[in-house]
């Protein structure tokens, strides 16, 4: 729980865009010190001088988060110049559809190494400054809030690499939140799963590194791309209304945050189905022509 943010330090990966970006915009009303975190450098430029013009104090990295060295030399800098941060938004993530059999190599380590390995490197390099801090002062408060989705609660079909990054995010926050009950009541967790938002992962092919490009995309990878973007595009819920779901869940140590609760829904089923040893849940239940049109498009 974290009762005042003002004077505080917060770091946000994927703060070029989305979700980083409309934390970093209430964070700098509430008067945080920002350390702004992203791969793409022109996004990280704007956010930093739009962010700066607040008169908030602000810090731009441009960091690939699935580097482990880029990492350290990031953690090493904020713990330099701030100490302890108070708030980590572990947020970077990128999107990749498909059938998972399709998937290459180079998708697999793309995915998995930004989605996963990046909340990796977060948790392992600030977590161990928090905890001191909370030792040295009895005052300190911090935070770490990672971006899973609602597809690490759910298997949606044709987006299996994603749907798999992201359950090992939510695993790994959730197991965060119960080793930090056993050591501190000074330093929270929780697991961000949004649904479909308009933010710019569907175009975050623009930021794979070349060495892992594939040119060719299979016929179900492009229309997972397509379906993702067209269901990205029509939400109806915005970033910045997300951003202030995570601070307001921050400031009451909520652990799951939810950009659209009315899905819950459809993890409930997924649960009973596991507790009940039937079938997973048909995923088009709801809209039964989006399944029979997906079938179709894959079939021939």
């Amino acid at each position: 729980m974290m009762s005042n943010f003002a004077g505080k330090t917060a770091v946000l990966t994927g703060a070029g865009s989305g979700f980083g970006l409309e934390c970093a915009r209430l964070g700098a009303k509430l008067g945080m010190n920002l350390v702004l975190v992203d791969v793409q450098r022109d996004a990280l430029d704007a956010a930093v001088a739009e962010l700066t013009g607040t008169g908030v104090t602000v810090m731009g990295h441009c960091v690939d988060v699935s580097n482990a060295e880029q990492m350290q030399t990031l953690a090493h800098d904020v713990h330099t110049q701030w100490g302890a941060p108070h708030l980590v938004f572990n947020n970077a993530g990128v999107g990749a559809g498909g059938l998972v059999w399709e998937n290459s190599l180079a998708d697999w380590q793309w995915v998995l190494g930004v989605n996963l390995w990046g909340v990796i490197h977060g948790v392992r390099l600030f977590t161990p400054m928090m905890l001191q801090a909370a030792k040295q002062d009895p005052l300190y408060q911090g935070h770490i809030v990672n971006t899973a989705s609602m597809a690490g609660l759910l298997t949606p079909p044709n987006m299996g690499i994603y749907n798999v990054s992201k359950h090992a995010v939510v695993a790994l926050t959730e197991t965060l939140y119960q080793d930090l009950q056993l050591v501190t009541d000074q330093v929270g967790a929780s697991v961000l799963c949004p649904y479909f938002v308009p933010t710019g992962i569907g175009q975050s092919q623009r930021n794979r590194p070349g060495a892992q490009a594939d040119e060719h995309l299979t016929p179900s990878q492009r229309i997972g791309q397509a379906m993702m973007d067209k269901a990205v595009h029509s939400g109806k819920v915005s970033a910045a209304q997300v951003a202030q779901k995570v601070f307001d869940s921050v400031s009451a140590n909520h652990f799951y945050i939810y950009s659209h609760p009315q899905a819950l829904g459809n993890v409930s089923q997924r649960m009973q189905a596991i507790v009940s040893q039937s079938q997973p849940p048909d995923p088009f239940a709801a809209r039964p022509e989006v399944g029979q049109q997906l079938r179709a498009d894959l079939r021939n």
